[in-house]
């Protein structure tokens, strides 16, 4: 019988096979999905993918790339520079940057050097490049159905794993891709670093996970009928399936050699093939096994001293006899295992020499390997051959690669090994030219990045102890400062000490990027209104060092914050474009940071000023710049925070909920998502869907419990569980909560805030809850929200009776009114006719309980509306069944007008969901609304209905 290395046909995995086509079909219809595909070395993960990938082509555009190998570590983001490589091949630079936010590809930079500078670094660097990616596969897959395969990711570094799951995460529901991610099940052992990424993606609902087994006997002997080229004697085929188990590279491996002579063990069986090898090529092999499982072959010419011709002639056996395969950039060793058989069976002093080989080859020839893989490799095989002082000096090195990278959590383990071998080279200090303090420093910084607060802490403080701050004091200063930052992020004690002691250690004169930087953090974070004062005070000083120091971020950073203290008084008109002011400098200097917490601020105040409209365009403004720079899903889903509050406050409630469910599927941090569901639960309540409302404060609860957090993320809270037990008629135990809240809590604090939850108590009736008045009149009103809250709190709590009821009401009608909030405007409607009801004024009671009830019945607000049906039937009033008309003619709502008006401007589904930060499915639901309303059958033929009927005029 003629023998090959492995079966020309395909056996068995045929239900796998099918699940993942049947993904893919999902795929194809716009339903993103991700396959975990497990199994123990050489059960064939390898081959049922390129099956799958064979089959996939045509309409689909597969995408590959596989995590390597290094000692015990992987390299930051091989697969994704592979695929991206792979990418640039097929498309060029031009069509790839077409496909990005801004039109530009550097941000990419960080993963392929061929696109030039990275963006500068900054704390969103990583959050932009994770951005940058997803938009990418995004937009390919809108052009055609897309598969991302990712292999061995049992072999995947920090980073690596972080991205995976950030595109898995955050792959739109709707979008045409499907991502596919292999892993050896048997190396997952307890404390293996997938593991916790494995279970927390196989949680999620778009997910599935398979376990490839092994072969069973008749799909052995099938494997072997195909690798034999006919049916074996059973004979053999009971020793294979015995010494194999089922395990297909093993059954390769048995056919392949002499089978009245079964290796004794497992390296023997897999070295057998390379030991039929000419000496010259085994001898190569052993070369390319201390390089990792994958070689480039100008690589491996150089260390093995060879010529490309020569090299090629010793390998071309190794090729033949499957134990190579070959591509255009290099070689890689058919499986895993028999790499891993190779380099075991090296000597010790061997595989010291052959990393020495590697290491000074890679010195000698740095464009040999792209960066960061070259310096991290370099640093990986001194490390190997024991050089101590090389292997410091390449760490070093190799951390300032990683950081060009973002790749913060390999840097951190590259830093981390130089503070290990420190004490064992004398000269440390000199040979990288950093002491150990400024090792430390740099730590605290990417540990701080690289989410590792704890180690970032304890680093600060080691360097700390190491540094006298007297004679050093501007060092001093830099680890202080660091140290705040960490503790303010963690949300721990002591941020501000650190903060004021950093400022004392450095001199006014002559001013500095640090002083200025310094006083920035400082006022930034003072949240407490006895602060604000020094807040201002540090903020300006802020503006002024930095300008001097061109440091024009920080200036920007400053003036936001001055902007937002300055408009406590309410007078916006004066203090407004400060905020503008801030906002171009931050443009002009590309501080997206800065343009993003402007944004966030000054949404803030115009919302807190009751300038809704206002507040939600600056937010929408805001997710735009967001999605331009490519942090839609990191900053974007902040910003719809401040999106959703004014919507709700102008009693928009579905446009609130389409953008806070988008949000949602961004899975932003736990505050951010607490926020979001809080706005949520408010419309719940109001439209009396309890349940909902109690399943959603529940989950705020348990979110919020991670962290201490401010007045503004409590109060709210607070005020909503009071809310819900009122609404199930519980109101002792709202009593009880509402009494614990004026015990325990600061109301002083945020006004803004503290005003609902008093008229929340007030609502309650009853006894006066104690402290209730005593807080009224301690935090008084300031603008024109606060003031409508008050005269609210006034009429509940009031004495007075009849005309002077319908009076307090009508009040706060009139300034709920003038703020465009229609939900407590009809709720203070309802309470003013209910006051003329008790004086026998059915009139004056029908003109309000009408109003309200139009009101109610818009935002299908279904208490309210019941409560004023009863009213209207016990002063026998007769009600109108429906709300007044509001908005444009033939049907549409206010949300499918505001998506007609960007069709006819010819945005696209995705460019409207953009611009009004909700999903692309979501819009294809309001299209496909508004033609059925208009009669149309195209979006142009609707535009074109729109503009007849003088709706509105394009956008200029």
């Amino acid at each position: 019988m003629s023998t090959r290395a492995v079966s020309p046909k395909f056996v068995g995995r045929s239900g796998e096979l099918a699940s993942l086509a049947r993904a893919l079909g999902l795929a194809r219809e716009g339903s993103a999905s991700t396959v975990l595909v497990g199994g123990e070395a050489g059960v064939g993960k390898t081959r049922l993918i390129r099956e799958f990938t064979a089959r996939a082509g045509g309409d689909a555009r597969v995408l590959v790339g596989g995590c390597l190998e290094l000692g015990h570590d992987g390299l930051p983001f091989a697969p994704f520079a592979a695929v991206l490589r792979t990418l640039t091949r097929d498309l060029g630079h031009e069509s790839i940057a077409a496909l990005l936010p801004g039109g530009s590809a550097r941000g990419l930079a960080r993963l392929l050097p061929e696109f030039g500078e990275p963006d500068d670094d900054g704390p969103q660097t990583r959050a932009r490049l994770f951005e940058h990616v997803l938009g990418l596969l995004d937009r390919l897959a809108e052009r055609e159905p897309t598969v991302l395969v990712i292999e061995d990711a049992h072999w995947a570094d920090g980073s690596t794993r972080d991205l995976l799951t950030f595109l898995v995460r955050y792959q739109p529901s709707d979008a045409r891709m499907l991502i596919v991610v292999t892993y050896r099940a048997d190396e997952i052992h307890r404390k293996h670093p997938l593991r916790p990424m494995l279970a927390e993606l196989g949680r999620m609902e778009r997910v599935t996970r398979m376990e490839l087994p092994r072969f069973s006997r008749r799909e052995v002997i099938q494997q072997a009928t195909g690798i034999l080229d006919g049916a074996p004697p059973m004979a053999d085929i009971d020793l294979i399936y015995a010494r194999s188990e089922g395990n297909p590279l093993f059954v390769e491996a048995l056919l392949g050699g002499e089978r009245d002579a079964v290796p004794d063990s497992l390296r023997d069986l897999l070295l057998a093939s390379v030991e039929r090898l000419p000496e010259e090529t085994q001898e190569l092999l052993r070369v390319a096994s201390a390089g990792g499982a994958r070689i480039e072959h100008a690589l491996l010419a150089a260390v093995a001293g060879l010529g490309d011709h020569e090299l090629s002639q010793a390998l071309r056996p190794a090729v033949a006899g499957n134990v190579l395969t070959a591509d255009a950039e290099g070689y890689a060793f058919r499986h895993a295992l028999i790499h891993e058989a190779v380099h075991e069976d090296l000597l010790p002093g061997e595989r010291s020499r052959l990393h020495t080989r590697f290491a000074e080859a890679l010195a000698a020839h740095p464009e040999l390997l792209p960066t960061p893989r070259g310096e991290i490799e370099l640093a990986y095989h001194w490390h190997e051959a024991h050089d101590t002082t090389q292997a410091l000096v390449s760490a070093w090195h190799a951390a300032a690669a990683a950081r060009r990278s973002a790749a913060y959590g390999e840097q951190f383990r590259m830093l981390t090994r130089v503070l290990e071998l420190w004490d064992r080279v004398p000269d440390a200090a000199t040979r990288i030219s950093a002491d150990q303090v400024e090792v430390l420093r740099h730590g605290t910084t990417v540990a701080h990045l690289a989410g590792e607060f704890e180690r970032a802490l304890a680093m600060a403080t080691t360097a700390l102890g190491e540094i006298d701050a007297t004679a050093e004091p501007l060092r001093a200063a830099r680890v202080l400062r660091a140290r705040g930052l960490v503790k303010y992020d963690l949300g721990r004690e002591g941020y501000i000490d650190d903060l004021r002691a950093a400022m004392l250690l450095v001199p006014a004169d002559p001013p500095t990027k640090l002083r200025g930087q310094l006083m920035e953090n400082l006022s930034r974070m003072m949240h407490e209104p006895s602060d604000w004062a020094e807040k201002e005070a540090q903020a300006l000083e802020a503006i002024e060092v930095a300008h001097l120091v061109g440091d024009a971020a920080t200036e920007a950073q400053a003036m936001t914050t001055v902007a937002w203290v300055r408009c406590r008084d309410h007078d916006l008109a004066r203090h407004m474009p400060l905020f503008e002011t801030a906002r171009e400098l931050a443009v002009r200097s590309s501080a997206a940071h800065a343009v993003n917490r402007n944004d966030i601020s000054t949404s803030d105040v115009l919302e807190g000023a009751g300038r809704h409209e206002e507040a939600a365009q600056v937010a929408r403004r805001g997710i735009a710049h967001a999605a331009r720079v490519g942090l839609a899903r990191t900053q974007g889903s902040f910003l719809a925070i401040n999106l959703a509050e004014p919507l709700v406050s102008l009693g928009r409630w579905d446009e609130a909920l389409e953008v806070i469910e988008h949000a949602q599927e961004l899975v932003p941090p736990p505050p951010f998502r607490a926020s979001l569901l809080g706005y949520a639960a408010d419309v719940a309540l109001a439209r009396g869907r309890l349940d909902t409302a109690a399943r959603q404060l529940t989950e705020v609860r348990d979110l919020l419990r991670r962290g201490t957090y401010r007045a503004q993320t409590v109060l709210p809270n607070l005020r909503r569980e009071i809310d819900l037990l009122a609404a199930r008629g519980r109101a002792d135990e709202a009593r009880e909560v509402a009494a614990r809240a004026l015990r325990e809590e600061d109301l002083t604090v945020s006004p803004r805030y503290s005003w609902s939850l008093l008229v929340a108590v007030a609502a309650l009736g009853g006894p006066p809850v104690p402290g209730l008045h005593e807080y009224a009149g301690a935090i008084g009103t300031s603008g024109d929200v606060q003031h409508a809250h008050g005269l609210v709190f006034a009429a509940l709590t009031a004495q007075e009776r009849g005309q002077a009821a319908v009076a307090a009401w009508d009040k706060a009608a009139a300034a709920w009114a003038a703020l465009g909030q229609p939900y407590p405007r009809a709720r203070a409607l309802f309470e003013a006719a209910s006051a003329a009801v008790a004086r026998g004024e059915r009139d004056a009671a029908a003109e309000r309980l009408t109003e309200a009830s139009e009101a109610a019945l818009r935002l299908a607000a279904a208490p309210l509306t019941t409560r004023i049906g009863a009213l209207a039937r016990r002063a026998r009033i007769a009600l109108g069944g429906e709300p007044a008309a509001d908005g444009p003619p033939l049907g549409l709502t206010a949300r499918e007008t505001g998506v007609l008006r960007l069709v006819a401007d010819g945005l696209s589904n995705r460019e409207i969901g953009e611009e009004l930060f909700i999903s692309v499915k979501t819009v294809s639901v309001h299209v496909s609304n508004i033609l059925n309303k208009l009669g149309a059958a195209t979006r142009g033929e609707a535009a074109a209905t729109a503009h007849r009927l003088g709706l509105f005029t394009p956008t200029p």
